[in-house]
């Protein structure tokens, strides 16, 4: 997944560390229903960057499980992927997206 990845404009993700979300903007629950059906469970977290829309880099979040509130809303349960590099912004639906590349860290011997 490096092409149109969804992206979640609101904080600080890392890999390992879970990362809770309670989704209730029409868009972002778009996005996390879109993400849920096509089967990815996937989508980028970004903090917000007044220049760009989104910051350069960002963590690949996995969703592990979400729970549908009656009104709409979902309490998304996530944790942290693999860290990227923001390549091309996009937008789809509301929505923010973009074209990744992911970061290799530098193996300590």
């Amino acid at each position: 997944l490096t092409k149109n990845v969804p992206m979640f404009v609101c904080t600080m993700a890392y890999p390992t560390v879970p990362c809770p979300l309670h989704v209730f903007e029409p868009r972002y629950r778009l996005m996390i229903r879109r993400s849920m059906e096509t089967g990815t469970k996937q989508f980028g977290m970004c903090i917000s960057d007044s220049q760009n829309g989104f910051a350069d880099y960002g963590c690949m979040l996995q969703i592990r499980n979400v729970h549908f509130l009656p009104d709409g809303r979902s309490v998304v349960d996530t944790i942290g992927g693999k860290r990227f590099r923001v390549l091309r912004r996009g937008m789809k639906d509301g929505y923010c997206t973009a074209d990744i590349e992911y970061l290799e860290d530098v193996k300590v011997c």
